[in-house]
């Protein structure tokens, strides 16, 4: 399960709508308690990725990464997840998302349709890499049983 505030989410959607038609991606900071991750902060990271593939791709500067765990660790927060959006498609992990994800990681993808954010959902990849499943997320004080889209 991951836990975060309205805000945060507020934050990730308008990441997305803003980055529109390219997508956005940056970092979850938190904490991790078993197998409940509580998101304290999102991280906008620049998407690096050559202008003619941002529209179905992130890719993060290794070294803005480095410094950005660096900075959350000073915080006390450790990288909890990522999330990116998906502009002018569903809100689920694709081949590639699985080929580059971690476990234990949450992976929250928002839909972006028209500059405008209008799904998303979060995923946690199995432990043997094989796939993603849907993760229950709990936004500020109500729990959401994502699904995902068809």
């Amino acid at each position: 399960m991951i836990k975060l505030s309205k805000e945060h989410l507020g934050e990730i959607r308008a990441h997305a709508e803003a980055d529109y038609p390219h997508e956005c991606g940056g970092l979850l900071l938190g904490h991790l308690d078993g197998t409940t991750k509580t998101v304290v902060e999102t991280l906008p990271m620049e998407n690096t990725a050559a202008e003619e593939t941002r529209h179905d791709r992130v890719l993060i500067d290794p070294r803005a990464l480095m410094l950005a765990e660096r900075a959350a660790r000073k915080k006390g927060l450790d990288v909890i997840g990522y999330y990116h959006s998906h502009p002018d498609d569903e809100a689920v992990p694709s081949q590639f998302d699985l080929d580059h994800a971690l476990p234990v990681w949450s992976y929250i993808i928002v839909s972006v349709r028209n500059k405008k954010a209008v799904d998303w959902n979060s995923w946690e990849m199995l432990s043997d890499r094989s796939k993603f499943l849907l993760e229950d997320a709990l936004v500020g004080e109500k729990e959401e049983q994502l699904v995902a889209a068809s």
